[in-house]
């Protein structure tokens, strides 16, 4: 693992994308094409259920609901896994809403193989 704040960062910029295509393009990189999305009664495989996946979160929190999500700066990486939590808040400012624990693990390249969201 190289970098996992920048991996976290960049995660987490995915959910908040509003531009379609730079969503897909965001997803294919930080994906591999046939990764695994949990949370939990939810799974979701491959580009296509990924991408269906957080576009629902975006509209529901991001586009309706006026929050943002942001990385917390605890990334880290220990061979190929990367833990971080998440929050998130209102668009504007103000208190956490809601967070967090990402469980990543990846491939040589640092693109993700599954991923473990657990809502605090």
């Amino acid at each position: 693992m190289d970098d996992a704040q920048q991996l976290a960062d960049r995660y987490v910029a995915v959910w908040n994308e509003t531009d379609d295509e730079r969503r897909r393009q965001a997803i294919a990189e930080l994906w591999v094409p046939e990764g695994e999305h949990y949370v939990e009664l939810r799974e979701v495989r491959g580009y296509a259920g990924l991408e269906k996946r957080i576009i629902e979160s975006h509209v529901k929190w991001v586009r309706d609901g006026g929050f943002r999500f942001r990385a917390a700066k605890d990334a880290r990486g220990l061979h190929d896994v990367v833990t971080f939590h998440w929050e998130m808040v209102p668009k504007d400012g103000g208190e956490v809403a809601a967070s967090g624990l990402e469980f990543l693990a990846v491939d040589k390249q640092d693109r993700i193989l599954v991923d473990y969201q657990f809502p605090l």
